[in-house]
């Protein structure tokens, strides 16, 4: 399989042998492992891959101790331990290498945010890089194919994503995004302790992804899935964890009727979404073709912006009744304020509210379509 360049191999590769373990998280399938292996293709025999769904690397790994590490690491400099959320005690284990042999780089994947965050937090203080690797990203895939060749496919990166497995295998798209909705991504959901009706999350996943752009009531939803409110809060809470959908938090600052407290659910891939609903219709005949554009832009941006030292604080906005009055993306970086109205019809007539231009004179605004969207997803 063709190597695609990840953005984020150059950001790693500064950080080697700088006394720290660097802790890559991202959801199964989109390339942790190809990434981690084409970065240390130049150590060949230096470096010790262990796997964390392996039993025998549990075992040795759980409780192990500092002459243990001794001999497993021998004279190699490297040692990569994929899906280390699987280990128990990963973080002491890792600081043991960290403190005591000082001159080994541990790098650890994960595709569960909330079990290896967890388990590295307190331990690896101060003795870790994180990083997130996503699926594909438009400039990457710019790149790799081409600028006129990757803006020519959009429709198709909106229909089936950009997962690596995806792009490599053009026309076998539906049933790779089936296969890797049904046996991988929720893998990571299904296997903590307590969450063992995976019949639920399925239901509530379709829910949220029926309602692409628009407000997320937990109460609705728990009322359409059959389950209390808290329920479907901490579902959504696990599947954002383990890098499925990504939250849009409302903004307000200035006004008394702008909404404090909204939420709006977006996915990091629109193949996934699409495959859980069981629909790659044409945009053309689609209904939720303009949350389909929404949600790819954010997502896009979410990609352009995650491994940034600073990054920017991302929200929507919108009035309470009568009103009414929304703006669909909204970034906050260094006191300045930028917002966005988009729409996937370049021909429609957009205006930012006057109400959100009255209450915050100073912030730039833009309207995207299909036709000025670049300079939105592209490094500058």
């Amino acid at each position: 399989m063709t190597y695609i360049s990840r953005h984020l191999e150059s950001i790693l590769a500064k950080r080697l042998f700088q006394g720290k373990a660097l802790i890559l998280y991202g959801p199964r399938q989109c390339g942790k492992t190809t990434l981690v292996k084409h970065l240390l293709a130049q150590y060949d025999d230096a470096v010790l891959w262990m796997n964390g769904d392996n039993p025998d690397t549990k075992k040795i790994l759980t409780g192990i101790t500092t002459a243990t590490w001794k001999r497993i690491i021998g004279s190699r400099k490297i040692v990569v331990i994929d899906e280390a959320q699987r280990i128990e005690n990963i973080g002491l284990s890792l600081k043991l290498v960290i403190d005591e042999l000082s001159s080994v780089q541990v790098i650890a994947t994960g595709s569960s945010s909330f079990e290896l965050m967890n388990k590295t937090a307190e331990p690896l203080t101060g003795r870790k890089f994180e990083f997130r690797l996503l699926p594909l990203s438009y400039s990457e895939l710019c790149d790799f194919r081409g600028y006129l060749d990757e803006t020519q496919d959009r429709e198709r990166r909106m229909l089936y994503g950009s997962y690596p497995d995806i792009i490599s295998n053009p026309g076998d798209e539906q049933s790779r995004l089936e296969e890797l909705a049904g046996s991988y991504l929720f893998k990571d959901i299904y296997a903590l302790d307590g969450l063992k009706k995976s019949s639920l999350v399925e239901k509530i996943i379709s829910a949220v992804a029926m309602q692409l752009g628009s407000e997320i009531s937990f109460n609705e939803l728990a009322g359409l899935v059959g389950t209390d409110n808290h329920t479907v809060e901490r579902y959504i809470d696990l599947l954002s964890k383990c890098y499925i959908v990504f939250p849009l938090k409302a903004y307000s600052r200035n006004l008394r009727n702008e909404i404090k407290k909204g939420l709006k659910i977006y996915f990091y891939d629109l193949g996934i979404r699409n495959a859980v609903i069981n629909n790659f219709s044409p945009l053309s005949s689609r209904a939720d073709a303009g949350g389909m554009w929404e949600n790819y832009l954010i997502a896009e941006r979410l990609k352009r912006h995650i491994n940034q030292p600073f990054h920017p604080h991302s929200f929507f906005w919108r009035t309470c009744a009568p009103l009414n009055q929304e703006i669909d993306y909204l970034e906050e970086a260094d006191g300045k304020l930028h917002a966005w109205e988009i729409k996937s019809n370049p021909h429609t007539k957009a205006k930012i509210p006057l109400t959100f231009r009255k209450a915050y004179p100073d912030a730039q605004t833009e309207v995207l379509t299909p036709d000025n969207y670049d300079d939105f997803l592209l490094p500058q």
